[in-house]
């Protein structure tokens, strides 16, 4: 049903192939829009946004612990360091 299909990228300008199965799999999740970036930008720009990402500190709800977390904490509710989110999660 499905054909590899040559695209390219916006940032790079290179060309890439969208294969068959990735379009398959964009399709089961309900994705619209084909990829627009070649897999080393993407790649690039997901670790940009995590090296840009603001961390706050916090003492661990459980253990004590002081640690850092990706977004700002509310007062109303408790805050885990990862082992402890990990912990409490399983």
């Amino acid at each position: 049903m499905y054909q590899d299909k040559t695209l390219v990228c916006k940032d790079c300008g290179r060309e890439f192939v969208f294969t068959a199965g990735e379009q398959e799999f964009y399709a089961e999740r309900g994705f619209e829009n084909e990829p627009q970036r070649c897999k080393e930008c993407r790649q690039v720009r997901k670790n940009n946004s995590r090296v840009n990402r603001e961390m706050y500190e916090i003492v661990c709800a459980s253990c004590g612990k002081v640690d850092k977390v990706p977004f700002e904490p509310r007062n109303d509710k408790p805050v885990y360091c990862s082992e402890c989110y990990t912990s409490q999660r399983n």
